[in-house]
């Protein structure tokens, strides 16, 4: 069965993130095998993972608020670190009396 709809944390993801999903799967979730294939060490293929997984998770994560949903977008997009990102927010909530 062909996946009709593109789900929108995939849509949002650069080429070079979906290639990296792939050839993750196709390793069968080796870190080892990706820092191989990618000619790079393990810590750096753990963390271009952890960035990934990031960007997913600010994906899947839909705010009505459109301050933060443009936080989200600038980290998608490599535009802000994901630290900065969460500070921002949390910021912004406290001045808008949300937890």
């Amino acid at each position: 069965m062909a996946i009709e709809i593109v789900p929108e944390w995939m849509a949002n993801l650069e080429h070079e993130d979906v290639a990296f999903i792939k050839k993750f799967l196709l390793a069968s979730g080796s870190l080892k095998e990706m820092a191989t294939l990618y000619g790079v060490t393990y810590p750096t293929v753990r963390l271009r993972l952890d960035r990934l997984i990031q960007k997913i998770r600010l994906a899947e994560d839909t705010s009505s608020e459109p301050y933060i949903a443009l936080i989200k977008r600038l980290v998608i997009h490599d535009k802000l670190d994901f630290d900065t990102a969460k500070i921002l927010i949390s910021e912004y909530k406290k001045t808008k009396g949300v937890a």
